[in-house]
């Protein structure tokens, strides 16, 4: 058998991979663009199949692909092609889309890859011949009616970018805010110095600090919700410019309700077609919304790493799992890598964020943003590293993390802000001078306090209580 068959466009012929389902106009794509290497992710192609699967039963049922127009299929030819859309939804055939993201801006050399592609799987599942130059079930007349890529390919983005973060980004920091609440739940009890400045400050409970991380994870989770929200308007059914040209009044509508069905998302046909076909300001809202999350997992991270520092020689109130050797010349080095893997990710997606704001506020000219493959990229990249990041990071780290209850409790009485208890008592200024005085002397605020009858014993117990200092009280 050839290694090549010949294919036709509007251009002419063109060689295309013999056994490949799609044809020339992918080829093209193929040919023009040996950019990076990088493909389209997995889940846009997915996100795609199923705008071509919600297509299709819409234009069913307003009676387009079997009515009187031109080339009408078969009642057996629709299912044929519904079921080849729904092998690409579900990841089948992901050999067949070897398009570079850095592509036409539009994405349509992408969308009719994806159009060749169900057409002939389409064709082959009706039994006919996926070869022949005329195409019983078409790719631009079939797979694409009622449909432009300046639509469909936008509306596709919006899809898989949100069931990315509802399956994927979510599940993922829920189980870091679990994980974390119960290790903020079993250390509540046991004191250490608090840090400001990275400076000694008034004793908390370990309990507490880890708290604060889980706050910042709840926090996080809902502004993956809003992300999510910020790309519910699908442009679907404003064809080329907005106007909604070669389709049906209720098309776009219907897509986004099956769609809206399918994945349990609420997606809703955009309010005005011509901002939702040329801007993307849905996408830069929504993946600004990942960043702040990048920034939380980033801090997190990191705090975690510090409080970790030693064994001897730095703080050492956590004890990290041993994942690894951590030097190749200092023997029984171990190193914090699941923190550092984690800031170097989040790291990426900050930096992300500037391709998306970037491409959002200068490609969408006119009618048309024409930056949307590398924004579809970058987006789903940022959510697959957050996603897995923290996947990792649960899986790796926090489960396993313990407590070191004496290294937390050694610092508690050096502090000099101990003294901070006894301004009521005192005065500030009065607790001021004996905080450096105890610094001068190596003494602690208590020594110095007792030395000088400052106050009665029984009174200053009460003042200088770790416990007491991390609750407000009268």
């Amino acid at each position: 058998m050839s290694e090549y068959r010949v294919e036709r466009d509007s251009m002419g012929e063109v060689q295309v991979p013999a056994e490949a389902y799609y044809g020339a106009q992918t080829q093209r794509a193929v040919e023009n663009f040996p950019i990076s290497g990088w493909r389209l992710p997995g889940p846009m192609i997915q996100a795609m199949g199923l705008v071509k699967f919600a297509a299709a039963r819409a234009n069913y049922d307003l009676g387009k692909l079997t009515g009187s127009g031109m080339n009408p299929l078969t009642e057996h030819d629709v299912e044929c092609l519904s079921k080849a859309c729904r092998e690409v939804a579900d990841g089948g055939l992901a050999d067949q889309f070897p398009i570079d993201v850095f592509q036409t801006g539009s994405g349509t050399s992408s969308n009719m890859n994806v159009n060749e592609v169900i057409s002939n799987r389409a064709i082959e599942l009706a039994g006919g011949d996926r070869f022949a130059e005329k195409k019983t079930i078409h790719p631009n007349d079939h797979v694409n009616m009622g449909q432009s890529t300046n639509d469909t390919f936008p509306t596709a983005i919006h899809v898989a970018v949100g069931i990315e973060i509802k399956e994927r980004l979510i599940p993922a920091l829920q189980r870091l805010r679990d994980s974390l609440q119960e290790k903020a739940t079993a250390w509540d009890q046991l004191i250490k110095i608090g840090r400001t400045h990275l400076m000694d400050a008034t004793p908390l409970r370990l309990g507490q600090e880890i708290g604060g991380f889980v706050r910042q994870i709840d926090l996080s989770i809902g502004r993956a919700q809003s992300a999510i929200a910020a790309v519910c308007e699908l442009p679907v059914g404003g064809t080329a410019v907005g106007t909604g040209i070669n389709t049906h009044p209720e098309f776009g509508r219907r897509v986004s309700e099956i769609l809206a069905s399918e994945t349990n998302i609420d997606f809703v046909e955009a309010e005005n077609h011509f901002e939702a076909n040329a801007q993307r300001d849905g996408l830069v809202e929504c993946h600004g919304q990942l960043k702040c999350i990048a920034q939380t997992l980033f801090n997190v991270s990191n705090n975690i790493r510090w409080l970790g520092s030693g064994p001897r020689c730095g703080f050492f109130e956590l004890k990290l799992p041993s994942r690894q050797p951590g030097s190749s010349i200092m023997p029984g080095k171990v190193n914090p890598v699941m923190c550092e893997s984690m800031m170097q990710l989040n790291a990426r997606v900050v930096g992300n964020d500037a391709c998306i704001t970037m491409s959002g506020a200068t490609g969408g000219n006119f009618q048309l943003n024409i930056m949307m493959p590398v924004m579809a990229q970058t987006t789903l990249e940022s959510i697959h590293l957050l996603a897995a990041g923290t996947e990792a990071f649960v899986d790796f780290c926090v489960a396993e993390l313990e407590a070191n209850p004496e290294a937390c409790e050694a610092a508690v009485e050096q502090s000099l802000s101990m003294c901070t208890s006894l301004n009521p008592l005192i005065g500030y200024d009065m607790a001021a001078k004996l905080a450096k005085e105890a610094f001068a002397t190596g003494k602690t605020i208590r020594e110095l306090c007792r030395e000088k009858g400052i106050l009665p014993e029984e009174t200053l117990t009460e003042a200088l209580d770790p416990m007491s200092m991390t609750e407000p009280h009268e």
